[in-house]
């Protein structure tokens, strides 16, 4: 859901060492058709020759004596041909056809009006789309208006690109499941960790001076949101960057509109959400591991104190930045990180590769990167109470964002041809190098993009492809380790209804950090408007397909 440039500028040889493939030779061939004839969307013969590497090692079927003559349509949000997440199927599509034989049609519709835009075509009756590259919190809305259908019944045939479930991160694959069946394909891996400048934060001189001026250690590594806003205030308006100007502890996109409600979600689910007693302690009850309603009868609970609080924190963590956040969108936010001129950010994987990026970064070899932070102030529904806790502050990981991947429509009349594609995108190599390649828009979604124990990967692997060393160290396992190291994690809304609850929040939000409102206001607001729009669709209706998104049994 975010878009990135070319990156990478890579020696051939080094292409072929990350991708663990034999030497792509200039006489290689794929269905008979050169890399020049298969990629001449690349960026130059660097690129070319590694996605031919890569798609060699696919070992992809030859299934044009199943599907030649036929046409796919598929459908992705707005970003051409080099844009985040739509890139990767223009990328594909020649060496798709020569697979196949068939004709791939892409159709781009824009971000905003994307569900209302697929959502009309089937009420409609058009069903233009046989495959659309969807959000997650679409899914409840596709699977429930029968839109779309599972593809469980396809994962391990013969005949089509292989990918294995088991590869895809445990709550990315809960995305891409309903009720137990598959719906959606590997494709994309979305979610928040912190970055920041490693040189500074480590530089004995300037943790003397924190020290001097706070009274106190420096607390770092960051741990909690607490430890990130005592940094970012220290450091915002000091020329810490020595290019003679005052620059900032934090850069943030405010603007309604940006994605930052996004962002709101990761920091505020440990002042919000608690962990479940017992062993189990992601266990869905009615006061633990939900963060939206309340999943006896939808009451929402943005506006209980955790939520407040947590606004009231974004509020004093943004004014240790530019007054110029409030205007910006997201490119705008990693931009001013990028180019050295903030302490610290927090967002999605395409900021650790952006970093890589000679075109919009400076900050090359300089780069931290941990796991989205904790907090030791958090309120307790059950008990009614705020809890505050140095010693063991409350860690909540997150799946936010669009984890975008391709679905299949009910009413295609070439299923096979859909599934085909879908494996193709998902399949280990192909999928590898939307990865590494920032400019897809693809962030890490399977074990073998990540450093082990969790995964297969190397550093040498992201070197090879172009990364600093340091950088992919810091990036790709902090990226893991909000994955895989927090206790519990943040409830992914997947009901009908979302794209109007997400947006109210972010008008709201927008409100609460511009002064118009008071965050209890904007939030009250946001709770009397949610609970209109669940009214709208059926009380009882949304309840009954809200538990099921959590896994949660009334009284259990």
């Amino acid at each position: 859901m975010r878009t990135r440039p070319l990156f990478l500028v890579l020696l051939v040889l080094s292409i072929v060492l990350a991708l663990g493939v034999a030497q792509v030779s200039a006489q290689d061939t794929f269905m008979g058709k050169t890399a020049e004839e298969l990629f001449p969307g690349a960026a130059n013969d660097q690129e070319r020759a590694a996605a031919m590497a890569a798609l060699l090692e696919a070992n992809l079927p030859d299934a044009t004596g199943r599907f030649a003559g036929q046409t796919l349509t598929v459908s992705v949000q707005q970003a051409g041909a080099r844009g985040g997440i739509s890139g990767p199927y223009y990328f594909w599509r020649d060496a798709f056809e020569a697979a196949t034989g068939a004709t791939l049609e892409i159709v781009e519709i824009p971000q905003a009006q994307y569900f209302t835009t697929t959502s009309t075509d089937f009420l409609t009756g058009q069903n233009s789309y046989d495959i659309m590259n969807i959000g997650a919190w679409f899914l409840a809305d596709y699977v429930s208006n029968g839109w779309i259908q599972p593809i469980t019944s396809y994962l391990g045939q013969d005949g089509y690109p292989t990918w294995n479930t088991e590869d895809v991160f445990p709550s990315l694959a809960a995305l891409m499941q309903w009720q137990g069946e598959w719906y959606g394909a590997l494709n994309d891996g979305d979610a928040q960790m912190l970055y920041f400048r490693k040189d500074i934060l480590e530089d004995p001189e300037w943790q003397a001076a924190y020290e001097a001026e706070v009274g106190s250690p420096m607390p770092y590594p960051i741990v909690t949101w607490q430890d990130l806003l005592a940094i970012t205030k220290f450091f915002n308006g000091k020329d810490w960057n020595g290019d003679g100007d005052p620059d900032d502890g934090i850069s943030l996109h405010l603007r309604s509109g940006g994605q930052g409600f996004f962002h709101f979600m990761s920091l505020s689910a440990p002042f919000s959400i608690t962990p479940a007693e017992g062993d189990d302690v992601r266990k869905v009850t009615k006061y633990d591991n939900v963060y939206w309603f309340d999943p006896d009868d939808m009451t929402p609970l943005i506006n209980q104190p955790g939520h407040v609080a947590a606004l009231e924190y974004l509020k004093e963590l943004a004014a240790t930045g530019s007054d110029a956040q409030l205007g910006w969108e997201l490119a705008e936010a990693w931009d001013n990180f990028l180019n050295g001129n903030a302490v610290a950010t927090f967002s999605w994987g395409d900021v650790g590769s952006l970093a890589q990026d000679p075109t919009r970064s400076t900050i090359t070899g300089l780069l931290g990167g941990s796991r989205i932070p904790c907090s030791t102030h958090w309120y307790d529904r059950e008990q009614g109470a705020f809890v505050d806790d140095e010693a063991n502050p409350n860690c909540v990981g997150n799946t936010t964002g669009g984890s975008w991947f391709p679905v299949m429509s009910s009413f295609t009349d070439v299923p096979e041809l859909a599934y085909y594609l879908m494996a193709m995108q998902a399949n280990k190599p192909i999928n590898f190098f939307n990865v590494v390649y920032g400019w897809t828009g693809v962030d890490p979604g399977a074990t073998y993009d990540m450093f082990p124990p969790i995964g297969t990967a190397t550093v040498d692997q992201y070197v090879a492809a172009g990364y600093n060393a340091s950088d992919a160290e810091e990036y790709i396992t902090g990226y893991g380790e909000n994955f895989f190291s927090h206790p519990i994690y943040e409830t992914y809304l997947r009901i009908p209804g979302t794209v109007q609850y997400w947006d109210i929040l972010d008008v709201r939000l927008a409100e609460a950090m511009t002064d118009q409102r008071t965050p209890q206001e904007a939030l009250d607001l946001v709770a009397q408007e949610w609970d209109a729009v669940t009214n709208d669709l059926g009380r009882d209706s949304q309840i009954a397909i809200y538990q099921v998104s959590l896994g949660y049994t009334p009284g259990g």
